[in-house]
This record gives C-alpha cells, structure tokens and sequence, in this order.
C-alpha cells in the first residue's frame, strides 16, 4: 500500500506585522467620531492650552514664590490684608450693581422690542447696536464718557450753562464709584439684551392667550408666567454680567487710574515692573479673580442649563 510523502512542517514562528495604515488607524476611532470632527476643533484646543491652561499654570506656581523664587504662602496671606480686601469689596460693589442694572434695563429693552408693538426695523436696529456697543470698552469708552459726562464734557457743560445744573456741585463725580457703574452700563445692558433675547422669544404667544382666556390680567400673566419662566435666565444672565463686569480693566483704568482701588487696577500695578510691584502677590491675586470669575460662570452655566427646558 503506497503511503504519502510525508509533508514537512513549518517551523517559523509567528508572522510579524508592520503598523496598521493609517486609514485602519482611522476606523479604530471610537462610535461616532470623525476625523473631520477632531481636526475643526483642534484649534480651539490649542489656543485653550496655549492662552488659557499653561498661563493658568503659570499663575499658580509663581503665586507660591517669593520675589527670590523660594516658596511662600505669604503671597495669599496678603490677600487678606485690609487694602486687598478693601479692593476686592468695591470691585464686587461695582460689579454687582452694572450687572443687576443692566440686567434690567437690558430685560426691559428686549421685552420692548420683541413683545412690544414697536415696529420689526427697531429690533434689528436694536440688535445690531447691541452687538457693536457690547464690544466697545477700554480707553475708547473711558476717553467718550469723560468728554461727555466729565467735569468739562459736553452734557455736562450745557447742563451747567443751559439749564443751571451742576452736577458735580450736586455730588455727581465720574471718577467714583457710581461713575465706573455708569460706564459700565453702556457695555452691559447691550450684552443683556442679546443674552436675553433668545428667552425672551422663547416665551409663547399661545401661553399670554390662553391666560387671557382664564381671566388673567397681563400683570398676572408675568407674576405666574413670564417671569418664573424668565427667572433663570435672569439669575444666570446676572452673574455672567458680574464676571463681565469682574474683570474689565482697560475701562476702569483709563477712566479712574488709581482713583478707585479695584482688583484689576490693583493687579496692574503688581506686575506692570516696577520698584514697588510684586509678581507673586499679582499672581495670588489674579487667581482671586479667577476663583470669582469662575464661580459666576459656573452658576450662569448650572442655571441656563435647567432654564433651556422651558424654551424647546
């Protein structure tokens, strides 16, 4: 009987293989990503690294350094100083007040202009400004207020002239803390009005008629109605107006100098270099801010979040 040759075996070992392609590579992306997806947000990614993760990082370690670089907690120490302190108080005076007037001024602006009867041009004549004024700060703001409401600006010399009003006489002073409230306004109520705008439509006509047709008056109607529903994103809108606020310096600076010893303008002398400055107190300082800032955010985020059901 004839047998079969018999078949050698294969002794090699397991075969190697190189990298996977890159478009294998690509398909080992998780469910529902596309490249495309992480390429657009890439830049987004990095700028947030760049400008915002490793200054933070900066921050928090020259915050714990003494002027010779040796560690130290005596920079947060001076936070709790009578001046620090001092500052932190009129910027949250300044702060809240711009935010919660602006808020309503802003609320009533939008009321006005998109359930008003005031004819479609004003909304968006009304838009478009508020999205140019919410933008304009700085020395641009703080150089027109003072030639319009300083001691020789323009309203305030024909108040003087005209009608025999002085308002500096009166206790009126721009360089104070109801003057920075003032130019505050003009940047907040037009960002009050475009935050707010989206809830504001968001407000049915079908539920102002139904409560019409119970009996209710228009007064009931927002005491029941408009306003609980409005109520968070007013309460949200505030504190981003706060943090708005919080943080400006360019305006508060030009405007005031030294007059009025907020945060920032404390913070500006720390680092702005010279003899008498200290980085690490800036730094301790700066994160100060932060921590506020933060903290605003995170309530208008936490409140707008729950507010957004009312408004599908």
């Amino acid at each position: 009987m004839a047998t079969l040759p018999a078949t050698a075996e294969t002794t090699a070992g397991p075969v190697k293989t190189g990298p996977a392609p890159l478009r294998t590579r690509l398909r080992a992306l998780p469910a529902g990503l596309r490249l495309g997806d992480l390429l657009a947000v890439a830049p987004f990614v990095l700028f947030a690294v760049m400008f915002l993760l490793l200054p933070m990082s900066y921050l928090v370690v020259q915050a714990f350094q003494a002027p010779d670089g040796s560690p130290t907690l005596e920079n947060f120490a001076s936070l709790f100083t009578p001046k620090t302190l001092d500052s932190f108080a009129i910027s949250i005076r300044v702060s809240g007040a711009s935010a919660i007037l602006g808020a309503l001024i802003g609320l009533m602006i939008a009321l006005a202009v998109i359930r008003g009867r005031l004819p479609s041009g004003v909304r968006a004549a009304v838009m478009t400004f508020s999205g140019v004024a919410s933008n304009f700060a700085g020395i641009p703001l703080a150089f027109a207020f003072l030639a319009t409401l300083g001691r020789l600006g323009l309203v305030t010399v024909i108040l003087k002239t005209v009608f025999g009003i002085d308002i500096y006489r009166a206790g009126f002073n721009l360089l104070s803390f109801w003057g920075l409230t003032l130019t505050y306004l003009y940047f907040q109520i037009p960002l009050m009005v475009l935050i707010i705008a989206p809830a504001v439509d968001g407000l049915k006509r079908e539920w102002s008629e139904a409560a019409a047709t119970l009996g209710a008056s228009n007064w009931q109607f927002w005491r029941y109605v408009g306003l609980p529903v409005l109520w968070p994103n007013l309460l949200g809108t505030v504190s981003l107006l706060f943090a708005n606020a919080f943080g400006a310096i360019a305006t508060a600076y030009a405007l005031t100098g030294s007059t009025l010893n907020i945060v920032p303008v404390l913070l500006y002398a720390q680092i702005q270099g010279d003899v008498l400055g200290n980085r690490g107190l800036g730094a301790a300082l700066a994160l100060g801010m932060v921590a506020i800032t933060a903290l605003a955010n995170v309530i208008y985020l936490v409140v707008r979040t729950r507010a957004e059901r009312w408004l599908k």
